[in-house]
């Protein structure tokens, strides 16, 4: 139990670096919707839902309402 506690800290340290990236990139887009940043963003989107930090249909939810926002402008 003891390994699987370090284990777990050690995971939570790395989803904290992923879900932070994609959630500064999502916040970063909103303010500034620029269609050349979809790619990097959906990359960063993309990497957390593999990790199972978003769920893949929140995944998808969020890229159709960012695309949509670009649209817009």
């Amino acid at each position: 139990a003891i390994k699987k506690v370090k284990v777990d800290a050690r995971k939570q340290g790395f989803n904290k670096i992923v879900r932070t990236k994609a959630l500064g990139a999502i916040k970063l887009f909103k303010q500034t919707p620029n269609k050349k940043d979809l790619p990097a963003l959906f990359s960063a989107i993309d990497k957390a839902a593999k990790k199972k930090i978003f769920h893949k249909k929140k995944a998808d939810r969020l890229k159709s309402r960012l695309t949509k926002l670009v649209q817009k402008k």
